[in-house]
């Protein structure tokens, strides 16, 4: 079984139908991603699954559970965690107090400290910058916030929106690189991002969305070399 399977998933906003009745799946250890041009339904895809929109008809299963009318915060508390597009740190707040947060809903406060110390691990950065005020950050210590900030929830999936928006190459670079620890340390992964070549490189598998359909799937490696997403995609 999946962990993650959207069946027949419409989503309309007022009259406009954004999301035509799509389904995928995501499987355990998975990094999948959904590639396609602005517009095509890609954020609007993860706003549904993770609550922060209903859908018209369809459903979202997450380790068999239907949650597809479930509240988002409820959502987190299941074992799935959402990076936003635009990063959505609180500016306001020190980069420890953005973290902390990301650890709201659990109760395990020796587990919760151990956890902060393997994000620091991971983002020395973030350590360095601890009482910084996360509005002074770059847009890559921002990404790299709002990243282990979801994964101070312990999530079984993490989805990411658009994570290197608007970098420098140098922390596109550092992001992917992280993404990938991410997936090897048994974190499933669902990947929208517009950087298609990126994407693909780490990716097991991938849809491609057009208007609100899925145009086309399959492995990473093959869409990397089909004619028609290069041309389409990447540039070439």
């Amino acid at each position: 079984m999946a962990m993650l399977e959207v069946r027949d998933l419409e989503v309309f906003y007022g009259v406009i139908k954004a999301i035509k009745g799509i389904s995928f799946e995501v499987n355990q250890g998975e990094v999948i991603a959904l590639i396609g041009a602005n517009g095509a339904g890609k954020t609007t895809i993860l706003h549904t699954i993770t609550g922060l929109l209903s859908p018209k008809s369809g459903s979202v299963i997450f380790n068999g559970v239907e949650i597809s009318k479930i509240k988002s915060h409820k959502i987190v508390t299941m074992g799935m965690a959402h990076v936003p597009e635009g990063r959505r740190v609180f500016a306001q707040l020190s980069v420890f107090q953005n973290l902390m947060l990301g650890a709201f809903t659990r109760k395990d406060k020796a587990e919760i400290d151990n956890n902060l110390s393997n994000i620091y691990r991971r983002f020395p950065r973030l350590e360095e910058r601890k009482n910084q005020i996360a509005g002074t950050l770059s847009g890559g210590e921002q990404q790299m916030l709002a990243m282990g900030r979801a994964l101070m929830s312990q999530p079984n999936i993490i989805l990411m929106d658009e994570p290197s928006m608007g970098l420098s190459p140098i922390f596109v670079n550092e992001i992917f690189k992280i993404i990938e620890e991410v997936s090897a340390s048994g974190t499933t992964v669902l990947l929208v991002e517009q950087n298609a070549k990126k994407a693909l490189s780490i990716s097991n598998r991938a849809y491609v969305l057009e208007t609100g359909n899925i145009a086309l799937t399959g492995k990473a490696d093959e869409l990397l070399n089909n004619d028609e997403i290069k041309k389409a995609y990447l540039g070439e």
